[in-house]
């Protein structure tokens, strides 16, 4: 059993000890694999792989690797055509089984979001009224663009802005931005900043939607990626 103390990033992984029983081989020899390979993996990505530890049958506690699929795959370079193919067939049902949570997760928020939507319809007034003025159909414009900002934002209400995590250190939300970008944990794509792909996935982001007017009247929506508490940790860690 994996010791409860590796690091829960979010990212889906697979220990030596699975790998091992995939390909037929003994643990020792995967570790000592993956051991020979790990100076040159972390001189080019610049991260050295996750060391985890295990209760053995006796009780004892063993170490052992947790390797992300991209780290799998580079492993398995070593070993047989055979070999490979289990490994790539098992992180297929992984990511498979993984897929099949998120959706049926979303189909899950889908429907809390719903019924929270007509919760609160059915609160509002049952009185259909006219609105006689410009300022009240404004204001019931912006009451109902703020429900569904309300929802849309649910999960990052507790999030933080780039500026609020880099004003301490006298960092505005432009420069925070350019260092996480620097450091490749961010890119510039789709008209706002992203994760890179090697910290999607983690718990660090969420984004934050704004509604605003263009010069012809017309609504329009923008979308901001904000940092959870785990990401702000994530972040002053690389700025300290």
């Amino acid at each position: 059993m994996i010791n409860n103390n590796v690091k829960n990033d979010g990212e889906q992984r697979m220990t030596s000890l699975e790998i091992a029983q995939l390909t037929g081989k003994t643990h020792y020899n995967v570790m000592k694999a993956i051991r020979n390979m790990e100076p040159a993996w972390a001189n080019v990505s610049q991260f050295h792989f996750e060391l985890a530890s295990y209760q053995d049958s006796q009780g004892k506690e063993r170490p052992c690797f947790l390797l992300t699929k991209t780290e799998c795959l580079y492993i398995a370079t070593k070993f047989n055509d055979e070999a490979r193919a289990k490994l790539v067939l098992r992180w297929e049902e992984l990511e498979r089984d993984v897929r099949c949570k998120m959706e049926e997760g979303a189909r899950r928020a889908q429907r809390d979001a719903c019924y929270r939507r007509d919760a609160r319809r059915c609160k509002r007034p049952k009185e259909i009224r006219l609105l006689t003025c410009d300022e009240e159909v404004l204001n019931e414009a912006d009451e109902i663009i703020g429900e569904e900002l309300d929802e849309l934002n649910r999960f990052s209400d507790h999030c933080y802005t780039p500026s609020e995590i880099g004003k301490p250190f006298g960092l505005d939300g432009k420069d925070l931005n350019s260092f996480l970008a620097d450091k490749k944990v961010i890119r510039w794509a789709c008209g706002q900043w992203r994760l890179t792909k090697k910290y999607e996935h983690r718990g660090y982001t969420e984004n934050r939607c704004f509604i605003y007017h263009g010069r012809n009247g017309r609504r329009k929506m923008e979308s901001r990626l904000v940092w959870t508490e785990k990401g702000r940790e994530f972040v002053l860690g690389l700025i300290r």
